[in-house]
């Protein structure tokens, strides 16, 4: 919702529920977008979840696969399908990576290492793309102060965390024409850290 509130005026945002796991599905949704938008000018790549339940040897090793699937294959799944769309409109991507990639993610090594790869996927899309109009670009938010967060994390400090809001109005300028000189970008929203 936060994205939504800070896109401009006019501007046409379409969203639909896909396995993100099933390439050929999300190919049919994002075509679907295309066909109903007249076409795709910008993707922002929102999906993602977190696990951390402590060292690499003691984490159920299902953490591993599910923090693959939610983070790095499903930002693969739509930048694939979007792509030869944005190659066309000269679009956009915006990919969420984490903060906590820069800091090793102790007791969270799925999640790190499935946020690393999605920026790593960034930095890959961008210069395979430079060439043909297409930007790709990451956020990197530290602790997101949502509900979920509030909810499991309740005697933390919440004073360095990043609202949705300001995460949001970041990932509208990237997906601007302002934001044309920048690609393969690796953006920090994270202005406590």
């Amino acid at each position: 919702l936060a994205l939504r509130d800070e896109m401009a005026a006019g501007a046409r945002l379409w969203g639909a529920s896909v396995d993100l796991a099933d390439v050929a599905a999300t190919a049919r949704v994002v075509d679907e977008a295309a066909g109903r938008l007249g076409d795709i000018s910008g993707v922002a790549a929102l999906a993602g979840a977190y696990a951390g339940a402590g060292p690499l040897p003691d984490a159920p090793a299902d953490e591993w696969p599910r923090m693959m699937h939610a983070n790095l294959d499903s930002a693969y799944s739509i930048c694939r399908a979007a792509l030869p769309h944005l190659r066309r409109s000269h679009g956009t991507i915006v990919t969420v990576g984490s903060k906590v990639v820069e800091g090793g993610g102790a007791g969270a090594a799925a999640y790190a290492v499935s946020k690393a790869g999605v920026v790593a996927l960034t930095r890959v899309l961008a210069l395979e793309n430079k060439d043909r109009g297409v930007r790709v670009n990451c956020v990197m938010p530290g602790t997101i102060d949502t509900p979920k967060n509030r909810t499991s994390m309740p005697k933390a400090d919440r004073s360095g965390w990043t609202p949705p809001a300001a995460i949001a109005r970041v990932i509208v300028f990237l997906l601007s024409p302002e934001s044309a000189p920048v690609s393969g970008g690796v953006v920090p929203v994270d202005a406590h850290a």
